[in-house]
């Protein structure tokens, strides 16, 4: 059983930074992908970048290239979302997820599993 486990969510100050952590347990292969996602009240849920834990390969929206970074860990199975530069319309809840077949790598509906959730807050 697959189960994602994110922490680091806060309340920060408009050009501020947070570090987002996800584990990920329960995968028969070390080779999969794990995107951080988002989504505010009212909005859709929003990719914001994603990794292949088999190559390392990344990729990003537009709307956080040059802020966001996602990176693994030493232990490959734990993904870091580091965000600087903080914005209030970074306001949301953020999700780690992951699936071990995801063709595009930020649309939602390619992931089958999800973490819990954390609540990331900036304020201007």
């Amino acid at each position: 059983q697959v189960q994602l486990v994110e922490a680091g969510g806060g309340s920060v100050q408009t050009g501020g930074s947070l570090r987002l952590s996800c584990v990920a347990s329960g995968f028969s292969s070390a080779n999969y992908f794990m995107g951080w996602f988002r989504q505010a009240p009212g909005k859709e849920r929003e990719g914001v970048a994603a990794i292949y834990t088999g190559s390392g390969a990344t990729y990003y929206a537009d709307s956080v290239k040059g802020r966001f970074t996602i990176s693994q860990g030493d232990a490959k199975n734990t993904v870091y979302l580091q965000m600087n530069n903080l914005k209030p319309e970074d306001t949301a809840m953020y999700y780690c997820a992951a699936d071990q077949f995801v063709f595009r790598w930020l649309l939602a509906a390619e992931y089958t599993y999800w973490g819990q959730g954390t609540q990331v807050t900036v304020s201007s």
